[in-house]
């Protein structure tokens, strides 16, 4: 017997039983549409929060002081030389701030050649901005530079940033988030009105390019102005919030993050394990998210493989089911020299048809549910994922059909024939 009669066998001995059949072939299907699509939340899941972390910049690093309280800080308003927060080499007796001297000395090349730029940043608490008879409170008022909306990846959509030279005059021009500008302007143009900000007149001078929400934090809900507009009208000349820096690139942010430290820890008479600021490696966060949400993605597809495993005991019982009720027929072809391997063929030929299309009608279902949004992420197919559940589920056919096909395959024609 050729394999195209076993298989015209196995179909017909499939059709006899059609609501049976139909049946082992939807646990199945549950199955292989289960774990392609829970894999493709978790990738969804992991390239959203990827996005959200290269916002920020693949190669910045965010420093910031590590306790809370007062301490030395103090600078001019711009990068020029001053005693604030200066070079002192003995013991640590006092934790510092973050101070302007402290950015002025992170652009020395000499000292740090992979950093590309340094952003001083400070954050003007309660600022509450109005035009008209519309006001809005900004959780983010940022006083900085200009290179600060390339290094935290925040392009302008509408009108420009601002230069050095409004750092220099302390011009009190500002960019506005997306929500800002609709909260405060609604559908009009912003670009050269005039807000009030806690009292103090701004000019709009741009809008930032939409970001989108981060976790339960709005990116929009910002507002940047020159540094020393900020420190003069709202934050006073106190210590900085933070200093962003920006390495020459990606694969020298580890490098820039050493160079950083070390001239940190020399202004501040660090001597141990113990600054007192914190360095955050946006490069370093991006690799521990894309660990955890690798483990998260496995883990999910581990849980709905079970339902594969169900699947797969559903054909070992259906078909245990099919051998007992087809003993005679097996008996008569054996009698008539049907040889074992056609029997035992034929068996295992249904099992992989039933598990076959059940993995393909599964990957189809798959395909189409990620098609659409499954709490808030949009799911992204992974090949592999495809390719695995689908040859998982012709393993299992095979697999646990090969017990009942063997247990046909052993009949003697005598028993069989007596079985009623």
């Amino acid at each position: 017997m050729n394999q195209f009669e076993i298989l015209r066998f196995a179909l017909r001995g499939l059709l006899a039983n059609k609501m049976r059949s139909a049946l082992t072939t939807l646990g199945i299907l549950i199955g292989v549409a289960a774990v392609i699509l829970l894999v493709a939340v978790g990738e969804g899941s992991s390239r959203a929060i990827q996005q959200n972390i290269q916002r920020l910049g693949a190669n910045t690093l965010t420093i910031s002081p590590s306790f809370s309280g007062g301490g030395a800080g103090g600078g001019g308003g711009g990068f020029r030389a001053g005693t604030g927060g200066g070079g002192n080499t003995g013991p640590r007796t006092q934790a510092r701030q973050l101070s302007l001297a402290d950015a002025k000395a992170l652009t020395d090349r000499t000292l740090a050649p992979s950093v590309k730029s340094v952003s001083p940043v400070v954050n003007a608490s309660s600022a509450t901005a109005a035009y008209g008879p519309a006001s809005h409170a900004i959780p983010q008022f940022v006083g900085t530079h200009p290179s600060y909306f390339e290094a935290m990846n925040k392009p302008v959509a509408q009108g420009t940033y601002f230069f050095n030279d409004d750092v220099l005059a302390a011009r009190k021009v500002v960019v506005l988030g997306r929500t800002v500008a609709e909260e405060l302007f609604g559908t009009a143009d912003p670009i050269g009105r005039q807000i009030s900000v806690s009292g103090v007149p701004f000019t709009v001078v741009g809008v930032l390019k939409e970001a989108g929400s981060t976790g339960m934090q709005d990116a929009d809900d910002v507002a940047i102005a020159p540094l020393t507009a900020v420190q003069q009208s709202l934050s006073g000349f106190g210590s900085l919030s933070q200093i962003v820096v920006q390495a020459t690139g990606a694969d020298t942010t580890a490098t820039a993050q050493s160079e950083v430290t070390a001239i940190l820890d020399q202004r501040h008479g660090i001597t141990g394990n113990n600054p007192d600021y914190r360095v955050l490696n946006q490069a370093t966060l991006q690799e521990t998210v894309s660990a955890a949400t690798g483990t998260f993605t496995v883990l999910l597809g581990a849980v709905a493989a079970i339902s594969l495993l169900v699947g797969g005991i559903g054909i070992t019982n259906i078909m245990l089911v099919t051998v007992t009720e087809r003993t005679r027929e097996i008996g008569i072809r054996k009698a008539i020299g049907a040889p074992r391997g056609a029997i035992l063929g034929q068996f295992l030929m249904e099992a992989t048809l039933l598990s076959l299309v059940g993995g393909l009608s599964g990957v189809l279902v798959a395909f189409v549910g990620t098609r659409f949004t499954i709490a808030g992420i949009e799911p992204v197919l992974v090949p592999s994922s495809v390719a695995l559940a689908l040859g998982v589920s012709v393993g299992i056919g095979l697999f646990f059909g090969s017990y009942p096909a063997n247990r046909a395959a052993k009949l003697r024609p005598i028993q069989a024939l007596r079985h009623e």
